[in-house]
């Protein structure tokens, strides 16, 4: 399903994101290919492209690294960054989930931000505005529960530090 039918559907492309092309995923693979280590990198500016990784882009990229295309997906699906069916929200909650966290309350935050965001995991709002997503560990152990909102940590959260995020 290509961003076109992704817009049809109601979802929102994320800001600066372009549908997607296979010629200029091919020129973001080329210019990567060739450099050891480059698959990440390579994934990386296909999501800041497009928004996400589209499946079309698998296999362009399993043929631009010469692997196959399961090794491909397989790099795109462990990352929790490369979404491979629709881009996500302008805005991306994710929510630590990792033991440290929930032993200080991390399964009512979740609670309490599905109900908020009246979102359960991996899901985006219809207007494309939000996303929740859970991580195992964001390096806040001492500080949990802990989230990430666009990139920027915060510990220590309870209903009401989670409300004062969402919000603003």
């Amino acid at each position: 399903m290509g961003p076109k039918s992704l817009q049809s559907r109601g979802f929102l492309i994320p800001r600066g994101a372009v549908p997607f092309d296979s010629d200029l995923a091919a020129t973001i693979i080329g210019r990567f290919a060739s450099i050891p280590g480059g698959l990440l990198p390579a994934l990386h500016e296909i999501r800041k492209t497009f928004g996400y990784v589209p499946r079309a882009a698998i296999a362009l990229v399993a043929q631009g690294f010469n692997i196959t295309e399961a090794e491909a997906f397989g790099v795109a699906s462990f990352y929790h960054d490369f979404r491979l069916e629709r881009p996500a929200g302008r805005r991306v909650l994710r929510l630590c989930r990792a033991e440290a966290c929930q032993a200080v309350g991390a399964d009512a935050l979740a609670a309490h931000a599905k109900d908020r965001l009246r979102l359960d995991w991996h899901g985006t709002t219809a207007d494309g505005e939000w996303s929740l997503e859970p991580v195992f560990c964001l390096g806040l152990c001492a500080c949990g529960p802990a989230a990430m909102l666009d990139g920027e940590v915060h510990g220590r959260l309870d209903d009401d530090g989670l409300d004062e995020l969402i919000g603003r």
